[in-house]
């Protein structure tokens, strides 16, 4: 935890208010925080701060604001993941988070188990953003939409969102084409399940818009394959 992630409910009087358990225990347990120390603070969808703590009791941590600072620029990407297995859901949002993406899309395929659109994973999503934005010391959450049908999104969703400057990329092993390095504009990358999107998927996604680019042969687990991808074209 880097910053404080706060609710603007939390902050609406001269003393803001921490009462978040998980928060807490963090603060008390692993920071050792004490009265006159300073404390990285955001508030959600807000600004970042520079507080200092006033008050601490078991139950809340007061704290005022000092000096406003700099939220971290998020990278212009739209991620579209396959939904992957429950455990690697909570490891790929945070970390994605973490990074800075935009906005990410969970999207069945042929290799998705209709088993994990059912898991409880999926109604802990928002703790998971919060998670990789406390890591990250960001304030701003990305978007994220889910669908269950591939056919009817790639035929109707994807095509909105590559533009001439806005390209769309999939993971591909097989594809001859090699992922650009550095890309500094906006794209959508898209990465299949733990065994790769069936060859009638690459052949829909790339006739609605996407390249199939490779980051080499070997075949990489996805929440790797997230972070790779991204750490290549953001650089």
């Amino acid at each position: 935890m880097n910053i404080v992630l706060l609710d603007p409910r939390q902050t609406e009087s001269e003393f803001w208010t921490i009462s978040s358990k998980r928060q807490l225990e963090h603060l008390q347990q692993h920071l050792e925080i004490q009265v006159g120390d300073t404390l990285k603070v955001g508030i959600l969808n807000g600004k970042r701060y520079l507080t200092e703590v006033m008050e601490i009791t078991e139950s809340k941590v007061k704290i005022k604001p000092l000096q406003e600072e700099t939220v971290p620029d998020k990278i212009p990407v739209t991620l579209i993941v396959a939904l992957p297995r429950p455990k690697v859901l909570r490891r790929l949002i945070m970390d994605a988070v973490t990074m800075g993406v935009e906005k990410i899309i969970l999207l069945h395929s042929y290799r998705v188990d209709k088993s994990y659109w059912q898991t409880p994973f999926l109604q802990q999503l928002d703790h998971y953003i919060e998670l990789g934005l406390e890591q990250a010391g960001d304030t701003i959450p990305p978007r994220i939409e889910l669908y269950k049908r591939f056919k009817p999104f790639v035929e109707d969703v994807l095509p909105t969102l590559i533009r001439a400057d806005q390209p769309a990329y999939v993971a591909h092993p097989y594809a001859e084409m090699r992922m650009p390095y550095a890309v500094n504009h906006s794209c959508t990358v898209v990465i299949g399940p733990e065994g790769g999107f069936i060859p009638y998927e690459i052949d829909l996604l790339m006739k609605n818009g996407c390249q199939a680019v490779s980051v080499g042969n070997r075949i990489l687990r996805t929440e790797t394959a997230v972070s790779y991808v991204l750490g290549r074209l953001c650089v």
